[in-house]
């Protein structure tokens, strides 16, 4: 197992994320086999997996339980354990903050951010976090976490002075502008949990968002890296491509070492769910097999492979124009993601817009096209993305990261 220096610690670089365990009976969404669940887990410590992370409502509210009595077996100063404030679920109803899961866990309501800290210490039955964080702080929960009502962010640094978290940082799914927001806000964060693959570089701005980080001294944390299992199965003909360059390498492999690549990137989670999946992952995080330049074009194609992109470079010269006033830009980037995968963040991004700012609202007058450098037809792709969304009905955000 390969070893990162973060600070004082040696991290796995290979994380394990406890958001995607096995179930009974394989069933999505289904009681979780504790049995498995177990054998992995332990399975991972033994071969030099270090880094676990777990969140508030992982598994139905299950995952911190599970993952505490798993790492109980084990002596405390031997592991790294991740937790998360889960204020991306937070409403103020009241007066308090109020959760509502909806059918996964009943719910919850609580006059303090302290109630919650405790209860998640007392669910992993330990004293201290390794790792702490902001759960999906981006623009839909900056009001909550910045607002000194709630002391949200004050409460969990005076835990950081008692020492019960050892880290603070936090996780996003946050745009390239909204991430700029927040570190400009606060000053206090270590490290950032960031949704990144190769994929995601174009799709995103991952990749962009991860030289921000690294230059602003922040280190990477990934979530996501073979995005939910799309780049694990990618398809025909990115197999292709990819057994062309490296006949032995799966695609899984190919995705890890694109991150592995990148030496601000201390620990990639994968959310393992069953022992196959665990001990290929051990073996790609045991090698130096760095990306080669023909490795870099090979995933450049796959990428093309996988969508015809729309070249919009955000310059808004467009938007000058449209009579609507629609946000081209970041319509046409929620397109190009919808035109690989229609995923719960196109869903979400969608639900946030109000329905005069949405590709329906285009009226094709063709205003916008004379100023595009790009030459990009934008009423024919506002005409492509409305019938995606007519065709597609908006995923729901999932309960995890």
């Amino acid at each position: 197992m390969k070893y990162v220096k973060f600070q004082d610690k040696e991290l796995s670089r290979l994380g394990y994320g406890i958001m995607r365990l096995p179930t009974e009976g394989d069933a999505f969404g289904g009681p979780v086999d504790i049995e498995e669940s177990m054998n992995l887990i332990k399975h991972a410590y033994d071969n030099g997996i270090n880094y676990f992370d777990t969140a508030y409502f992982y598994h139905g509210g299950k995952s911190e339980n599970i993952i505490g009595k798993a790492l109980a077996r084990f002596p405390r100063e031997s592991y790294y354990l991740a937790d998360k404030f889960p204020g991306n679920f937070i409403k103020i109803a009241d007066n308090k903050l109020s959760m509502d899961f909806g059918p996964m866990m009943p719910s919850e309501a609580y006059g303090h951010a302290s109630e919650i800290f405790e209860k998640q210490l007392e669910k992993c039955g330990v004293d201290y976090f390794d790792f702490y964080l902001l759960h999906g702080l981006s623009e839909n929960t900056f009001d909550l976490y910045s607002d000194r009502k709630w002391g949200i962010v004050d409460h969990m640094l005076e835990e950081k002075k008692k020492g019960r978290i050892k880290h603070f940082g936090f996780s996003t799914h946050a745009s390239y502008e909204g991430l700029v927001k927040i570190i400009n806000h606060w000053d206090c964060f270590e490290f950032c949990l960031i949704q990144h693959n190769y994929l995601d570089a174009r799709l995103q701005d991952s990749l962009k968002k991860y030289e921000l980080l690294t230059e602003k001294g922040i280190k990477v944390f990934v979530m996501e890296p073979v995005r939910g299992g799309k780049l694990a199965n990618p398809g025909e003909k990115p197999v292709e491509i990819l057994k062309a360059a490296r006949p032995d390498a799966t695609p899984a492999n190919w995705a890890f070492r694109y991150l592995i690549d990148q030496p601000n990137n201390m620990v990639i989670l994968s959310g393992m769910t069953k022992m196959e999946q665990l001990e290929e992952n051990i073996e790609t995080f045991s090698k130096d097999d760095p990306l080669t330049e023909a490795d870099k074009a090979a995933l450049d194609k796959v990428v093309e492979s996988m969508g015809d992109f729309i070249p919009c470079t955000a310059c808004r010269y467009c938007t000058e124009t449209c009579p609507m006033q629609l946000d081209i830009p970041t319509l046409i980037e929620t397109y190009n993601e919808a035109a690989v995968e229609f995923t719960w963040l196109v869903g979400g991004a969608l639900a946030g817009m109000p329905n005069d700012k949405k590709p329906a609202a285009c009226t094709r007058c063709g205003a916008c096209n004379s100023h595009c450098p790009q030459k990009v037809d934008i009423p024919e792709v506002m005409g492509k993305f409305q019938a995606l969304i007519e065709k597609n009905q908006p995923p729901m955000p999932p309960k995890n990261d």
